[in-house]
């Protein structure tokens, strides 16, 4: 399992492909699928986080 860092880091990757003017529709499809799975993933991450981190205020 990836961390958080490295999520965003694959995110900027692929928005950087994207915005390269050198990639084709059909791979920029493919390219936003894959990242709205790496948002996902960081948005779970962050919200696992954001619990933690509450759990340990109330103890």
């Amino acid at each position: 399992m990836k961390k958080y860092e490295e999520l965003v880091t694959d995110l900027k990757e692929i928005v950087k492909k994207i915005e390269d003017g050198e990639t084709s529709l059909d791979e920029m499809i493919t390219l936003y699928e894959q990242g709205t799975v790496i948002i996902k993933q960081c948005e779970e991450r962050l919200s696992d986080a954001e619990m933690k981190i509450s759990k340990l205020g109330k103890e």
